[in-house]
């Protein structure tokens, strides 16, 4: 799917959250939004299409990725590349809302930075996990409750492939593993930050699952 190395593509979609979705991240928490943002890259050179993030205050429905893919939408037919050319970057391992407009959107890759234990553990927004279990983890005819070990979606599909940025720089050589693994302890410090910012404000929000 992609003929680029790992450690270049893995620090290329680092940069694009520490230096391109994270500050118009800053400017959306400003005004009330959750901290998840969202890129569409180009697949051919991973130049960036669309960078958003998180805009719940003006419609619950446009968390980062689905207000990246509005925006995706929106470009003139000669400046939106077809989405099976192109890489979905989330900053946050995707809901079940986002997991289906990306699907129905038709890009069949997604990467992300920070996991849904992440989201729920370290930036106190468990909504994802708690949808994905109360609605679609349907049990088996022959048991009563679903296994709490079981997994929430199927990360390799017949529609899209999920990476894990921090499981794919785990498996690379030791420099370049501590070199982007240093990266990804700022960017957490960054998004602490900016989570601790939303958190103060919320209760002055209308989002419905704040």
């Amino acid at each position: 799917m992609f003929d680029h190395d790992i450690t270049d593509l893995t620090a290329r979609l680092l940069d694009v959250i520490e230096f391109e979705i994270a500050p118009k991240t800053s400017r959306g928490v400003s005004s009330g939004n959750k901290i998840f943002g969202a890129a569409i890259l180009k697949k051919a050179d991973l130049g960036s299409v669309v960078i958003e993030t998180n805009n719940e205050m003006a419609n619950p429905l446009w968390h980062g990725e689905m207000h990246a893919i509005k925006r995706y939408h929106e470009l003139p037919d000669d400046r939106r590349p077809p989405p099976q050319d192109c890489v979905f970057l989330s900053t946050h391992e995707p809901c079940s809302l986002c997991i289906s407009g990306i699907t129905w959107a038709g890009f069949d890759n997604f990467f992300y930075l920070f996991s849904h234990e992440d989201s729920r553990d370290r930036f106190a927004i468990p909504h994802d996990i708690r949808i994905l279990r109360e609605v679609y983890a349907v049990p088996d005819p022959d048991r009563q409750a679903v296994p709490a070990d079981r997994p929430l979606y199927n990360r390799e599909n017949a529609f899209f492939t999920s990476r894990d940025l921090v499981s794919m720089i785990a498996a690379l050589d030791r420099g370049n593993r501590e070199m982007l693994l240093a990266r990804v302890d700022n960017i957490t410090a960054l998004y602490a930050d900016l989570s601790a910012r939303y958190q103060d404000t919320k209760a002055n929000n209308a989002i419905p699952l704040s």
